[in-house]
């Protein structure tokens, strides 16, 4: 929300200083987030051209001689065509900023000719675009005053930050309203008399939608003259960042910014018969004031006339019955619109507009009629003309709510030391009505408050106007003790695998939720329900069933643009359904090329290799053992889902039924339907999946202890069927003895003819470690007999001879 000073002033009589205004708007809770003090206009001068000769070498430019008013005439070389003596304009000395063409002056030489400053255009000074010339002031201009001051530009810009609760500062009035109530000045009235018209309104309105429109005052006024708007309102809005039209639509948006009160004119030429407020027919189409035709929905409420739609209510007018400048007769429409429809109304059509800003938050119901008898002012003064009475449809009164409020609360809730009739002072300078008196008040609440609903809100109401600055600064008090859990487990288990893959060298990348259809279809997704109602783009059209269509894509986009050895994870929401039951939260990961945990790419000791099955289970593994899964205790399937390679992936369970991960190299067909190529393997891991824990008596970690006895290693191998698989056959001999073995690990698998059909050899290294005593010949023995045995019942394998 921008003002300028003067325009805060017409309301606020008052003798601070910019700076003390700008300090508090942010104490009361209206943050200042910018202020121009027009500064950068202060160096222009009212200047006389004395001489204007041509220039000895340049048709078109001139070598000017003007006076600044300091009594030493400068010379100053211009091209603009008007430049003439005893024109009186603006002048820039050298040194000057010039911020239209964001150039600092300095004494130069063009075509020859010293020039020591500029005689500036409008364009120049951002006064507006006009560059044909330069300024042409009046000639009773004083010389060698300052230019800003003498043009009223030197009024100071204030921009503050509002938040959604406070519709009632979307206008100056209601800012000039608080600072009046901080005691900053007096609160000007701010009452519009009104108009007495000649006859009745010639158009009726009808409300055919009672529940989007809570009434309607309409008003013609006859015989206007729509020229330019005077030079202060042009002035204002520019200064507010508004670009003037013409009167009839400056005067709206002056409403708007000065009371929060958006209006709209039409030409009523161009209206045919009665206006009626209903919802829009399925594809109804209406050009609006912006040049684009909007398609409607029976959700949207608009204004129309006998043959078609004329305005979206409360956003935009529409294009045929806009004000020109052959506009002589005009009706001005002031009407309450539902905040929630005009909300949505303005999302779903993609408009962002200063009426729309307003009436999603709700304006001042009771200052419906009084915007327009402000307009209908304002119009007559300006554009002339004769006004007929007002008509108003549909307005039922504004009834207002009455909160219960303890003054007691204020210290309660602040801590602030308010006395009761202070706080009842400030709630009724703010507009509030405090009655009666004792432990607790009835306040009701004005029209214009809408956001005030309880006892807190007049709280706040209280502190902001007393001082934020006056709460005194104290420690917050610790309920819980220090070491007390501030994580969830999930939230935990989140962070723990996003260091443990960071830690392999993968980098971290955040995909989109939302994936094409047939993306999600090949990862097992694609369900309506999963269906974006309103996708921001056509390939965005689906909630992903998985993370990893956007981490392959994305190594792709990276190997088109030369980085083909890359490794992506992503920790975040894969969607099974629409419940919140169905929201997964998966680590995934991808490696591409050559990007192994060892290394990438070409080297002169040997290339890498490229990236396979075993690098994505060792991902997955890694992110299940830092979530604390009993990766000891898992069981590892071959085979995965459908778009991974059938023989080259593997499902990662704890027991039967709980799955915690799937891992492998991508399928062909998954890799061409998502046109990427190159080596690719990925993971994803189900984090909430992995189980609870178990509760320790302690948070203090186990004791660690070391054998002081050397570990012994010795190598088995044993003859199996092929279906046995490896992993198999490590735990069978690492549980022969659970106290003395260490470490089983497979060292070689080899088949061929000589184990017979449908055999095959694993060898194994099971590291012995003694932990009571050195261990003798015939203990060792023991233990090998013990795997050996354990191996033969488990899996039905037998040493190779």
């Amino acid at each position: 929300m921008k003002f300028t000073l003067s325009w805060l002033k017409d309301h606020l009589e008052t003798e601070a200083t910019l700076g003390e205004i700008v300090d508090t708007l942010t104490m009361i809770g209206l943050e200042v987030e910018s202020v121009d003090d027009k500064s950068a206009l202060k160096p222009f001068v009212i200047a006389k051209v004395l001489t204007a000769e041509k220039h000895p070498d340049a048709d078109k430019l001139k070598v000017l001689t003007v006076d600044a008013g300091d009594g030493k005439p400068v010379q100053v070389v211009c091209g603009a065509p008007n430049a003439r003596a005893g024109l009186i304009g603006a002048f820039a000395a050298p040194g000057t900023y010039i911020p239209g063409i964001d150039t600092t002056l300095s004494v130069g030489k063009i075509r020859g000719v010293e020039s020591h400053g500029m005689m500036c255009s409008e364009r120049e000074l951002q006064l507006s675009d006009e560059h044909t010339g330069i300024i042409d002031l009046a000639e009773d201009a004083p010389v060698g005053t300052s230019f800003a001051e003498w043009a009223k530009l030197d009024d100071p810009i204030i921009e503050i930050g509002l938040t959604p609760n406070r519709p009632d500062c979307t206008g100056v009035y209601g800012i000039a309203r608080d600072l009046a109530a901080a005691g900053l000045g007096r609160l000007k009235d701010g009452t519009v008399e009104p108009v007495s018209g000649s006859g009745a309104c010639p158009v009726d309105v009808r409300i055919e939608a009672p529940d989007l429109c809570h009434g309607f005052a309409l008003r013609a006024v006859r015989g206007v003259r729509n020229g330019p708007s005077p030079k202060w309102m042009q002035q204002r809005l520019i200064a507010i960042g508004l670009r003037p039209i013409n009167a009839l639509v400056d005067i709206t948006n002056y409403v708007t910014f000065d009371r929060g009160r958006p209006l709209h004119v039409f030409d009523a030429a161009k209206v045919t018969g009665d206006l009626t407020v209903r919802r829009a027919k399925e594809d109804e189409t209406v050009l609006a004031l912006d040049e684009r035709e909007y398609r409607l929905s029976p959700e949207v409420c608009v204004i129309a006339d006998e043959n078609s739609v004329e305005s979206i209510a409360g956003i935009m007018g529409g294009e045929h019955s806009g004000c020109s400048a052959e506009t002589t007769d005009v009706l001005i429409e002031s009407a309450l619109w539902e905040p929630t429809n005009i909300a949505r109304t303005g999302r779903d059509l993609g408009i962002i507009t200063d009426a729309r800003y307003r009436f999603e938050r709700g304006v001042d119901p009771e200052f419906m009629v009084g915007g327009m008898e402000l307009a209908t002012r304002l119009v007559l003064e300006i554009c002339g003309g004769e006004a007929t009475e007002a008509r108003v449809v549909g307005y039922q009164g504004h009834t207002p709510k009455t909160v219960s409020f303890p003054p007691a609360e204020v210290k309660r809730l602040t801590g602030l030391d308010v006395p009761p009739e202070e706080s009842l002072a400030i709630l009724s300078r703010l507009g509030f009505a405090p009655q009666g008196a004792g432990e607790t008040v009835e306040v009701a609440v004005p029209s214009w408050r809408p956001d005030v609903d309880g006892k807190a809100d007049l709280v706040e109401e209280v502190m902001r106007i007393h001082g934020v600055s006056e709460i005194a600064p104290g420690p917050m008090i610790s309920h819980d003790a220090v070491s007390g859990r501030i994580l969830t487990t999930l939230q935990v288990r989140t962070r723990q695998a996003k260091r443990a893959l960071a830690a392999r060298g993968m980098m971290e990348a955040v995909t989109w939720s939302f994936i094409p259809a047939d993306h999600a279809k090949l990862f097992g997704g694609g369900q309506r329900a999963l269906t974006l109602a309103n996708p921001i783009a056509a390939d965005m059209s689906t909630m992903r069933p998985s993370l990893l269509p956007g981490l392959v894509t994305a190594a792709q986009r990276n190997a088109d643009r030369g980085f083909a050895d890359v490794a992506l994870f992503e920790v975040s929401g894969a969607y099974e359904g629409d419940s919140p039951e169905g929201q997964r939260r998966v680590a995934a990961g991808i490696r591409r090329g050559t990007a192994r945990l060892e290394g990438e790419g070409r080297h002169w000791a040997g290339n890498a290799a490229p990236v396979g099955v075993f690098e994505a289970k060792a991902d997955a593994l890694a992110v299940l053992e830092t979530g604390g899964a009993p990766v000891d205790k898992l069981q590892i399937e071959a085979g995965g889902p459908d778009w991974y390679h059938p023989g080259r992936s593997g499902t990662i369970k704890l027991g039967p039924k709980i799955v915690l991960g799937t891992f492998g190299e991508f399928h062909p067909k998954t890799l061409e339907a998502l046109d990427v190529s190159g080596p690719l393997c990925g993971f994803e891991v189900f984090i909430d999946a992995i189980p609870e824990p178990k509760a320790r008596a302690t948070r203090t970690k186990p004791r660690l202890d070391l054998s002081p006895f050397q570990a012994v290693k010795r190598d088995f191998a044993f003859v199996v069927d092929r279906a046995v698989e490896a992993g198999t056959l490590t735990r069978a001999a690492a549980s022969a003895d659970k106290k003395l073995i260490s470490d089983v690990s497979v060292f070689d698998v080899f088949a061929g003819a000589a184990l017979g059909p449908d055999k095959k050899s694993i060898a194994i290294e099971v590291t012995i470690q003694p932990v009571e005593r050195t261990l003798t010949d015939e203990d060792f023995e023991a233990v090998a007999g013990r795997i050996v045995e354990n191996v033969g019942k488990q899996t039905g394998g037998v040493l190779r001879s």
